[in-house]
């Protein structure tokens, strides 16, 4: 085999990129079966950002894809593709000829899109060359979210030979990779964008709510995290009023299937940092070694991780498993008037290739403050009052560890007792606190979050699960064996 130049490796992995407890508010169900079976659509949408318009969730990804939906199960493409006829800009090749031949592409990337005070939405579009962090960032504007929207003009780049827009020469281990934008206002209603992947790193800059553009004289803006190429990319950011934390989520590792792509978060009382890990590591020191191309090991001890590459496999007699494979880029939302939280996502799947399709999570926060993934997509659930006897029994087990790597965990049996421990492929002790709140301890490591009651599509039935997560910035699930082989 050839060998592979540092800039190959670049194309090979910046292509890639490209493409209650705690203070929650929730309304509880003490019905055991309370979810109607859901009517799952799906779409492909990479890099999927979140943005509400009236009554319609819509998301708006790479390569100009668009898809909306009014529950976040059932999902209706609206455009894909950077070709001229897409609706959301009808003439791409022309309006954005600028951005395209300046990243020497044919494609876009994750678009980002917001609502200003004028009523206009704003695109934040990026394209980048894929071998280099040769990118561009501009702004396109319509009186309608799902277009046309026309451009505003390019306002960051990257990559280019000689000063940069901060007027220091372009150095691609220290600065960012001008792509993946999340524009967001903060609790007093200021406006800022993270952005950033791979390169030097994670940056937010202070954005002009009027215009939409940047504040002059911040050059790139601050870093919050990463240098060196390390493999983190795709922020996101959600307020949470509740824990008055805001929380920064990032991929890490590689999104195709053999990337070991996974989702991770960290907090900060301010929008611009410090950030920090639930283990209390600031997040600025989470970066690759000098000299080295994706040193992995030196930054997977940052930050909570949510979820990763995982199967629930089947036991006998219950059908089909079910998983995801590199499972990242992630948006968030809250919804004020439920109090719940979702976490969206695109995912890739095991023995499927590089599909990818949307999935959206319901989230909770634990006791600590920090989000908690529910294992099954979202199917309109609402988490519950439950006793001891709802959450008892064997389950299927899943430890998402720290590490970045392609393979798959495969899910163990454990069984929670009515005596309070935990049997079977690891042990421990268990407990229920107040409605639905729940605590493990397991080989010593105490992991705090809830109980709720979800649907499973593989067995097409409503089973309980667990989410929780320990103070070591790791994240386990459960869900019941379903009832035919308990």
């Amino acid at each position: 085999m050839r060998k592979r130049t540092v800039t190959a490796l670049l194309s090979i992995t910046l292509f890639t990129a490209c493409t209650n407890e705690g203070g929650v508010s929730v309304n509880t169900n003490t019905n055991r079966n309370s979810i109607s079976t859901p009517a799952f659509q799906n779409v492909s949408v990479h890099d999927p950002s979140v943005v509400k318009a009236d009554d319609t969730y819509y998301v708006f990804g790479s390569h100009l894809a668009a898809a909306k939906s009014r529950d976040l199960m059932s999902w209706t493409q609206v455009s894909s593709g950077v070709q001229d006829g897409n609706p959301l800009i009808p003439n791409v090749t022309e309006e954005l000829r600028e951005t395209l031949d300046w990243a020497q592409s044919d494609t876009l990337w994750a678009a980002d899109v917001i609502q200003l005070a004028d009523g206009k939405y704003y695109m934040y579009y990026n394209a980048c060359k894929g071998d280099s962090p040769l990118s561009a960032m501009g702004i396109a504007i319509s009186d309608h979210i799902e277009g046309p929207y026309k451009n505003a003009g390019i306002f960051l780049k990257s990559g280019m030979a000689g000063l940069g827009d901060d007027g220091e020469i372009y150095d691609a281990t220290q600065k960012p990779n001008v792509v993946d934008p999340h524009v967001f206002f903060d609790k007093d209603s200021k406006l800022w964008m993270v952005y950033g992947s791979y390169s030097g790193g994670i940056f937010i800059l202070e954005m002009d709510s009027k215009t939409g553009f940047p504040r002059p004289g911040q050059g790139y803006g601050q870093k919050l995290l990463g240098a060196n190429h390390a493999r983190i990319e795709g922020p996101y950011m959600l307020y949470s009023p509740e824990t008055d934390y805001y929380y920064l989520f990032l991929s890490y590792g590689g999104l195709d299937a053999n990337g070991g792509y996974n989702i991770r978060v960290a907090r900060s009382k301010s929008p611009d940092g410090p950030f920090e890990d639930a283990e209390g590591q600031d997040m600025i020191d989470a970066k690759g070694t000098a000299g080295v191309i994706f040193d992995d090991p030196a930054y997977s001890p940052y930050g909570v991780k949510l979820l990763g590459n995982f199967e629930l496999e089947s036991v006998e007699g219950e059908g089909r498993g079910h998983g995801y494979v590199s499972p990242g880029h992630n948006s968030a939302y809250y919804d004020e008037m439920s109090g719940k939280y979702y976490l969206i996502f695109h995912t890739r799947f095991s023995g499927r290739g590089e599909e990818h399709e949307v999935r959206v999570h319901q989230m909770f926060l634990n006791s600590e403050g920090w989000p908690v993934v529910a294992p099954h997509r979202y199917a309109g659930e609402t988490i519950g009052t439950y006793k001891q006897q709802d959450v008892t029994g064997k389950y299927h087990y899943v430890n998402h560890n720290k590490i970045i790597t392609a393979d798959i965990v495969l899910s163990k049996v454990i069984e929670l007792t009515p005596d309070g421990q935990i049997s079977g492929a690891v042990t421990g002790t268990w407990a229920l606190e107040g409605e639905h709140a729940a605590e493990l301890t397991i080989d010593g490591n105490v992991y705090k979050g809830v109980f709720s009651r979800e649907w499973d599509a593989a067995a097409e039935q409503e089973v309980m699960t667990f989410t929780a997560g320990s103070k070591e910035g790791i994240s386990i699930w459960g869900s019941h064996v379903s009832a035919a082989t308990k």
